[in-house]
């Protein structure tokens, strides 16, 4: 039942509520875009994706979440080195992310990106660590891309690149702990 003081929130609320992150602090520089090694591939670049974002419009957040730009971010954080009120993008991608799976609006585009996340993090939790092969046979068979790059393995396999058996850390228990807290 809707109360006099109900509230439902705004696109730009959630995403402050989920990551920290303001995007009404954002004032247009475009630094965040000039300095993006990934923006040539996005279809929004990053100081777009954010005004898209600040006009509070759910057309616009629909449109955010369908992007092939928040798969795209590599989280290497120079957007917010270079912001001068330093929002933090890579922040507030990874609730666009999490947002766009629960919507089922994620971009066909990022199919193998999604699985490559997948398999990174079922590595991570396995191991407590990343453990290369196990990442790359992971990534072979949920993509069925099994025979790209094949050509690679033998020399990484040589130089000791893909160690067969994956290092374990001695804190995995902690590792587990935050699998645990995080649902993953």
């Amino acid at each position: 039942m809707m109360t006099e003081n109900s509230h439902t929130p705004s696109p730009a609320e959630r995403l402050k509520a989920c990551s920290g992150v303001d995007v009404q602090l954002c004032y247009q520089c475009g630094k965040c875009t000039a300095g993006c090694a990934m923006a040539p591939e996005m279809d929004l670049p990053p100081s777009f994706l954010v005004r898209l974002l600040q006009t509070g419009s759910p057309a616009a957040y629909r449109r955010v979440l369908e992007s092939r730009s928040i798969w795209l971010c590599v989280g290497c954080e120079q957007c917010i080195g270079r912001c001068p009120k330093e929002v933090d993008i890579p922040r507030l991608i990874d609730c666009l992310r999490s947002e766009a799976q629960k919507e089922g609006c994620v971009s066909p585009e990022a199919s193998d990106i999604i699985k490559f996340h997948k398999s990174f993090l079922g590595s991570v939790k396995r191991n407590g660590r990343l453990g290369e092969l196990d990442l790359v046979v992971e990534y072979k068979l949920r993509t069925l891309h099994l025979f790209q790059d094949v050509d690679v393995a033998p020399g990484m396999l040589a130089k000791g690149k893909l160690p067969l058996i994956p290092e374990r850390i001695k804190g995995k228990r902690e590792i587990d702990e935050i699998f645990k807290k995080s649902n993953a």
